[in-house]
């Protein structure tokens, strides 16, 4: 009888030694799922700050548009001088190409595209050079 003395206690430390193993292990998949919930929160965010952008980019076209006479040869000057805003915590860079068809003479294809990103790259977006772990992006482009 004397060999089973201190059983209990082996048995005991090997479960407590289980549960903490598996409190880690519930603890580290919380974190993860919280952090991507969370991303996933930013993300509508950037798609939300494109998409304004857009708008924006879009609402610098429509003087040049419905002049009189209808400026089609280029973007807006907006463009150049303030492309680029902050919202919602994101900041937004809008640029418009405009593609005339030199060929036909056929009219002018506008693109306005912006870009919403957590890390700007020198004060614009997208960031190519050096973003993080957390770095979040969004991009929408209009033809018209």
């Amino acid at each position: 009888m004397k060999r089973l003395r201190g059983f209990a206690i082996v048995s005991a430390i090997f479960i407590l030694v289980v549960l903490a193993a598996l409190g880690a292990f519930i603890l580290n998949i919380s974190s993860s799922q919280q952090i991507g919930s969370a991303l996933d929160v930013q993300g509508v965010r950037a798609y939300q700050a494109a998409r304004a952008g857009v708008e924006w980019g879009l609402y610098q076209q429509l003087p040049l548009q419905r002049g009189n006479p209808p400026t089609y040869a280029t973007c807006a000057p907006a463009f150049a001088s303030s492309g680029t805003f902050s919202l919602f915590g994101f900041t937004v860079t809008v640029t418009c190409n405009a593609v005339g068809d030199g060929v036909t003479g056929g009219p002018t294809v506008y693109s306005v595209t912006s870009t919403a990103c957590s890390e700007p790259n020198a004060g614009t977006c997208p960031n190519t050079t050096n973003p993080g772990p957390l770095y979040i992006e969004r991009r929408l482009t209009v033809t018209f």
